[in-house]
């Protein structure tokens, strides 16, 4: 048991986070598994008696995460794969969101993963390496209306993540943005705070709900060998889209976006910048 991984995973009570514990106990890693309501974990506790540590963490309140991954690092003397999972939705025109709506997704969604690789960068680097798996989105190439803060946020940390993987190489610490495809998390019910609908977008709401649908995504432990892959691998990317249907969404829209950006070039080169 020397020899299993220690993960540290955030949101790991259920959709993906879960997934990815099970995922890892399942392959006989040990994990630390962080949630706000450590409820749902219980079952898995029980199913893998000493190798699974519930901890109760809003990552939000960054004292207490520095503090919470003290708490993991101590709980199997080490962190070998810390996964920055925790997240949230903010449904609603940019217009229609209150600042406290917007301050309260941005403190999950990014600030908290912030803390969490603050936090867990001086515990990998002391144990000669590590990853470091920053869960963002296949959406945060591009904004969409009614879920702009959710990529605004997922698009920060993406950027972040790319300049932390510079900085933290040297240390053996491998960091990889997860871009992840649309899987049925629960993240557009349980985990969605709406804003108060403005009359003035009523048809424009109409259009995008009808453009989502009500087609649920792959379940979240599709996902997880992936992630197991991820983890394993010597030199893993810097970003990775999980999903095959998302991997060509993505693609094309690089290719509309540079399509744009060649359609303006005379423009943009009537400037020496």
């Amino acid at each position: 048991m020397t020899d299993s991984r220690v993960w540290f995973i955030t949101g790991a009570s259920r959709g993906l986070g879960r997934a990815f514990a099970e995922a890892a106990l399942a392959g006989g890693d040990r994990v630390v598994a962080a949630a706000r309501d450590v409820g749902p974990l219980e079952e898995l506790i029980g199913r893998y008696p000493g190798r699974l540590v519930p901890l109760r963490l809003d990552v939000a309140d960054r004292r207490g995460v520095f503090d919470g991954v003290e708490r993991a690092a101590a709980a199997f003397g080490r962190l070998d794969v810390v996964v920055s999972n925790a997240g949230g939705m903010l449904y609603g025109m940019v217009e229609e969101a209150t600042e406290q709506q917007i301050r309260a997704h941005m403190d999950v969604n990014f600030f908290g993963a912030v803390w969490v690789a603050q936090a867990a960068l001086p515990h990998l680097r002391a144990h000669g390496g590590g990853r470091l798996l920053q869960v963002t989105s296949m959406g945060s190439g591009g904004g969409m209306a009614t879920v702009g803060f959710y990529g605004a946020g997922k698009a920060a940390l993406d950027s972040l993540g790319d300049a932390l993987a510079t900085e933290a190489e040297d240390f053996g610490v491998k960091v990889t943005n997860v871009q992840m495809g649309g899987y049925n998390t629960g993240l557009f019910t349980v985990g969605t705070t709406a804003t108060e609908p403005l009359p003035r977008y009523q048809s424009l709401r109409a259009e995008m709900e009808a453009m989502w649908g009500d087609a649920v995504g792959p379940e979240p432990e599709t996902a997880a060998p992936v992630i197991m892959e991820l983890a394993a691998l010597p030199d893993p990317p810097r970003r990775l889209i999980v999903g095959s249907r998302s991997f060509d969404h993505v693609v094309e829209m690089g290719r509309t976006r540079a399509d744009l950006y060649r359609s303006w070039e005379h423009l943009s080169r009537l400037a020496p910048g």
